[in-house]
């Protein structure tokens, strides 16, 4: 039986980088951009560690006054407006859409399943050209809780039609892998530039450097 697919979006399938620019004008180093999408990520972890939840928007905001905090850098609100907002229109990497191409045509169920508000999340998706393959987006805003806890993994299979075992969580983050498996789903691990696995948590079945090639093995383990 095939699993239902859930797709990780802000690097697993957009290009974080685009917003590079944006960092250079602000902070005078692109490289920034990396650092507090990190800042980000662990913003969010800690609201999943004390239950309070905040949309990632307002995740992103609060990480963005950080770093310019830390950097001695005064933001305008055109300022937090055009990096966070930025995030709408990031483009998919190159190989995205043939992957979903390859695996919409072997018949594959697929969704999104991102941290990303809804409204954002549909701009994203659409900008990026990825929209028309998904049956469903969808936010842990519906169950104000960010990823990577269990209930969102639990709540995306439940919103598919089918149990978490069904599905296969398709992310570059090795934090989410590890989340979607401890939840009882299956995953994907795209190993992007610098994306590695934790060796603490178990190893998912599929790890390729793009999705074409993931979508080879799933289809070729789900035959």
């Amino acid at each position: 039986m095939k699993s239902v697919l859930l797709f990780d979006v802000n690097e697993s399938l957009l290009d974080l980088g685009a917003l590079a620019p944006q960092f250079e004008r602000v902070f005078g180093n692109g490289q920034i951009l990396y650092q507090w999408f990190g800042q980000v990520l662990q913003t969010a972890m800690l609201t999943v560690i004390t239950q309070q939840y905040s949309d990632f928007s307002s995740v992103g905001r609060s990480a963005l006054d950080m770093m310019a905090e830390k950097h001695g850098i005064s933001l305008t609100d055109d300022d937090r407006t055009s990096i966070v907002g930025g995030m709408r229109t990031m483009p998919p990497h190159p190989d995205v859409l043939p992957g979903f191409e390859k695996l919409r045509a072997a018949g594959y169920r697929m969704a999104s399943l991102t941290n990303s508000p809804p409204a954002v999340a549909r701009a994203q998706l659409e900008n990026a050209g990825i929209a028309p393959f998904l049956d469903n987006i969808i936010s842990v805003d519906d169950v104000k809780s960010l990823k990577p806890a269990a209930k969102v993994y639990h709540y995306a299979a439940g919103v598919m039609g089918v149990e978490p075992a069904q599905t296969r969580l398709i992310a570059a983050h090795s934090w989410d892998v590890a989340g979607a498996m401890s939840a009882g789903c299956k995953a994907a691990f795209i190993s992007r530039p610098g994306m590695v696995l934790n060796p603490l948590f178990e190893r998912p079945d599929v790890v390729a450097p793009d999705l074409l090639q993931v979508a080879d093995q799933i289809i070729a383990a789900e035959a």
